[in-house]
């Protein structure tokens, strides 16, 4: 879809549709509204009056105009209640006006840049918001599909029309980045959404390949024999089981090459399937494993999106990618193995395989120099238990660093909470045999799983975010589509770019 911003008057747009806007509680419409109202000889108004139209967030209402003004139709979003209104509203309202208008087979439309006028925002910020809730809603997964027609979701063109001429280029830049940072999203979603057998870890690592060549960034994939020597015998012992080849991915970025401790590791859990090993989940519990890379997936889409933004900062991007299969050459519970650091692990669950490889992960980060680290994981179903779908869990262990993290993710409306992280905690997993148990209990697991993959930062400021809770929407609202959300990539690129 191709998406630009144009100077003019949207009622004189010849075009399939034009979208514009209502807040809650509106009796007369003004701006861009309240101009195509009249035009319509106060359709829209009489629309109010009758209580069809109310403003409410979510709501679209389709006019037909026969031919009384140059578009076609008028597709009129509610946007809620003004004094609560953020870009977030933004993103929505353009997500669902854009699969609205595509449901019913619009091919080129016209829409405002929501909130610009009346609204209060940036006008840029919002222009960047539109872009990105549209490409994001129209996102589909339908590779497997037999009939599945390839297309982008049926809306080809996108003209975001603003009436001062002066602001066009400001929110063009905007539309530009809200292009490169929603296609991230989605593809962080295709790999995410792809079953087991279509994403394994030799896939991952071509999917970073070709972000790599597309961005012109550097790229490392380590295979078996590589980590062996490295010592990284947490993730090996994950692999042990599976009949795919595991994968160590590294992808380095250089945004600011004079300056390399400028820099940030972003690291991902890549597990392509978790059964749980020999201690086996249930059926019901594997139903959704497929999408336990997620995190790894997370962080390829952000590396994409920096790439292409380019900020001043060193930005390395680590995926430790395997499978977790039961076989007969599975780790058992009671094995010990030592990472990479050499530190030793008691596998006490092999369930809890996350922080196993991102314990090489992060010990790798840490020896070639990454000076601050965020790693993100569908860890436990203990967080979503904690925090439910709405929110993250971020665990840090320097509170400036976790308070960054945060901000980003709320600045782009991927919410994060900042989870206790006391040192009692570390008496749960404490081993009689080894230096520490990969389990600690059935209580605060999520901060049990996050202390345990701190124990590998070496002292460098590091936050865990578990996104066990948010990694997955179970049905299509906003800009979230069912299936893999894409999240925490927005937020890590706000991060590297607020870093930067």
């Amino acid at each position: 879809m191709k998406i630009r911003v144009t100077a003019g008057n949207i009622a004189e747009r010849d075009t399939d549709a034009v979208v514009v806007n209502l807040f809650e509680g509106v009796a007369a419409p003004s701006g861009a509204t309240g101009a195509l109202d009249a035009a319509l000889g106060g359709a829209i108004t009489g629309l109010i009056a009758d209580g069809e139209i109310s403003g409410k967030r979510g709501e679209l209402t389709v006019i037909h105009t026969l031919g009384r003004i140059a578009p076609k139709r008028v597709v009129v979003a509610g946007l809620g209640e003004r004094a609560a209104f953020t870009l977030d509203g933004v993103r929505d309202a353009a997500a669902e006006s854009a699969r609205r208008l595509a449901g019913i087979g619009v091919r080129a439309a016209a829409t405002i840049a929501h909130g610009a006028g009346i609204g209060g925002l940036n006008g840029r910020d919002c222009a960047q918001a539109v872009a990105e809730g549209a490409v994001m809603g129209l996102y589909r997964f339908d590779k497997y599909k037999s009939n599945a027609d390839g297309g982008g979701g049926g809306l080809d063109e996108l003209a975001i029309v603003e009436y001062d001429g002066a602001r066009v280029a400001s929110m063009q830049a905007g539309v530009d980045e809200g292009v490169i940072i929603g296609e991230a999203v989605n593809l962080c979603r295709d790999m995410a959404n792809a079953p087991a057998n279509g994403m394994t870890p030799s896939d991952m690592a071509e999917r970073a390949l070709e972000v790599a060549e597309e961005c012109g960034m550097g790229i490392e994939v380590f295979e078996r024999a590589r980590m062996r020597e490295l010592g990284m015998g947490a993730l090996l012992g994950v692999a042990q089981g599976s009949a795919e080849p595991p994968k160590f991915i590294i992808l380095r970025y250089e945004g600011d090459a004079g300056n390399p401790d400028n820099n940030i590791g972003l690291l991902g859990k890549g597990i392509t399937f978790d059964s749980g090993g020999l201690d086996i989940k249930s059926a019901a519990g594997m139903a959704t494993m497929k999408g336990d890379m997620a995190g790894g997936a997370a962080v390829i889409g952000a590396m994409r999106a920096i790439g292409k933004l380019k900020p001043r900062i060193n930005v390395t991007g680590i995926v430790a990618a395997t499978e977790n299969m039961p076989s007969g050459t599975a780790q058992r519970p009671g094995d010990v193995v030592r990472a990479m650091n050499g530190k030793t692990i008691e596998i006490d669950n092999t369930d809890a395989e996350g922080r196993l490889v991102l314990a090489d992960a992060m010990a790798y980060a840490r020896s070639v120099g990454i000076g601050r680290l965020v790693d993100v994981a569908t860890l436990t179903g203990a967080v979503r238990v904690a925090l439910g779908d709405k929110c993250m869990g971020a665990f840090g262990n320097d509170e400036a660093f976790t308070g960054a993290v945060v901000a980003a993710g709320n600045a782009v409306g991927e919410r994060a909470w900042p989870m206790p992280m006391f040192d009692e905690y570390k008496a749960q997993y404490k081993s009689d045999i080894a230096d520490i148990k990969n389990t600690g209990g059935s209580g605060g697991g999520a901060i049990i799983g996050a202390l345990i993959i701190g124990e590998f930062s070496g002292g460098a400021p590091w936050v865990h975010l578990d996104i066990a809770g948010v990694a997955r929407a179970g049905s299509t609202k906003g800009s979230a589509v069912k299936g893999a959300t894409g999240a925490p990539v927005r937020t890590l690129v706000r991060l590297a770019r607020d870093l930067a």
